[in-house]
């Protein structure tokens, strides 16, 4: 290897994810690629002659991942100044009437999207999965400098619109990422094309699922006020028919249409039971969270603690300034710390980093410092306690704005 290509540096902390802290660590990097990461002593006596830049009172981290939002809405930020309206279809209902009234697409979305993708990047986040109902995410992916997905989403309930969606997808590229947006909002057979072609493209297939505890109702018995929301909006035809069990898992109703396996992403996952967290792990299916919407449209909070038992490692999202004031990954960690302070925080951190990446398809680029991976490093300031591998961690998580990490040029 070239000596000019190569190049070192080093912290009081190194946090790999994929294994424990390194204290007095290192990173080795060239062209763009982490070559090493160990004691800094150690990368000495391997890459003799390299000069070192030093990173004092800092950790280095891989950059976060952020698994779930919806950059199309980020004009529609005001919605969250309002009164919570009491319920789930209550919110939507003013989501729409938001968008209706500022519109779905135009300079203000654009700009403020734009926004959103910039402030993401300053805040450590190097590849985002965004779910948008227009090409707006397409048309910014240019713009961010590291890996955004734009995943299309199809709605439609009713039978009616099932061969509609199906003639809009079969004009979409190869290279169109594609997928829908909730069991209670997406006719089965499209949630079924959908992800039959995602399968054969070898793309993730991000889904909206147990988020509000109506879709239980739903799709147990046909009844509530999703039914009565799709109904009120013309898109209740009689057509849709209650899981065979009856009784509105989830989980189980998307498995029983096929669609969970280890490219599924499953979203929120908030009312789901003990059955179908083992349905889950044993598919594969990923999983991500979003505790600060959860928390702003009162609709729950997930059973993290089940689900890492059960060996899933879950990602994080930020979800849409529409259903979250602030979107910040490190407010997520904080969140979910104080929500469930009996998960360790180094699986938090792993959630906003490895979890991420794997979950959207990106883990041998993203989420961990090992050989191989792209060098994308942060170096997050630490305070004077930070004086352990554990203390390091609990700051990372609990920090939230105030992590404050500085990119490394690679």
């Amino acid at each position: 290897m070239r000596a000019a290509a190569l190049s070192i540096h080093t912290a009081p902390w190194v946090v790999p994810v994929s294994r424990p802290p390194i204290a007095d660590g290192g990173v080795a990097v060239a062209d763009g690629r982490i070559v090493a990461v160990d004691e800094a002593s150690a990368l000495t006596e391997r890459f003799p002659g390299i000069a070192k830049t030093a990173h004092p009172g800092s950790a280095l981290t891989p950059a976060l991942v952020n698994a779930h939002t919806h950059l199309e809405l980020s004009h529609l930020a005001g919605l969250t100044d309002e009164p919570y309206p009491g319920s789930f279809t209550g919110w939507i209902s003013r989501l729409l009437e938001w968008r209706d009234r500022l519109g779905a697409t135009g300079e203000a979305a654009e700009t403020a999207a734009g926004r959103v993708l910039a402030e993401q990047y300053a805040a450590g986040v190097s590849a985002i999965g965004d779910i948008g109902n227009t090409r707006l995410g397409r048309a910014l992916t240019a713009r961010f400098p590291g890996t955004l997905l734009p995943f299309r989403e199809y709605l439609g309930l009713a039978a009616w619109t099932v061969e509609k969606n199906l003639e809009r997808l079969a004009l979409e590229g190869d290279e169109a990422l594609c997928t829908g947006h909730a069991p209670y909002s997406t006719h089965p057979r499209l949630l079924q094309q959908l992800k039959a072609r995602a399968g054969r493209l070898g793309h993730p297939f991000p889904i909206h699922l147990a988020e509000p505890a109506a879709e239980q109702e739903m799709l147990g018995r046909g009844t509530g006020e999703l039914v009565e929301f799709v109904r009120a909006r013309g898109f209740w035809d009689g057509s849709f028919q209650p899981s065979a069990s009856g009784d509105g898992g989830s989980v189980r109703y998307l498995d029983a249409l096929g669609l969970l396996d280890e490219r599924t992403l499953c979203v929120h996952v908030i009312h789901v039971d003990a059955d179908e967290i083992r349905l889950l792990a044993d598919r594969g299916v990923k999983v991500c969270l979003c505790p600060g919407s959860n928390r702003l449209l009162r609709t729950g909070r997930a059973p993290v603690a089940a689900l890492v038992a059960a060996g899933i490692l879950p990602a994080l999202g930020t979800d849409s300034l529409a259903s979250n004031p602030h979107l910040s990954l490190w407010r997520e960690m904080q969140l979910l710390s104080e929500d469930h302070p009996g998960i360790d925080p180094a699986t938090i951190f792993a959630m906003a980093t490895r979890g991420g990446a794997e979950a959207l398809g990106l883990g041998d680029r993203y989420g961990v410092l090992e050989p191989g991976r792209q060098a994308d490093l942060l170096a997050v300031p630490l305070p004077p306690t930070a004086a352990t591998a554990a203390a390091v961690h609990a700051h990372l998580v609990t920090a939230g704005d105030a992590a404050a990490p500085v990119r490394i040029p690679s």
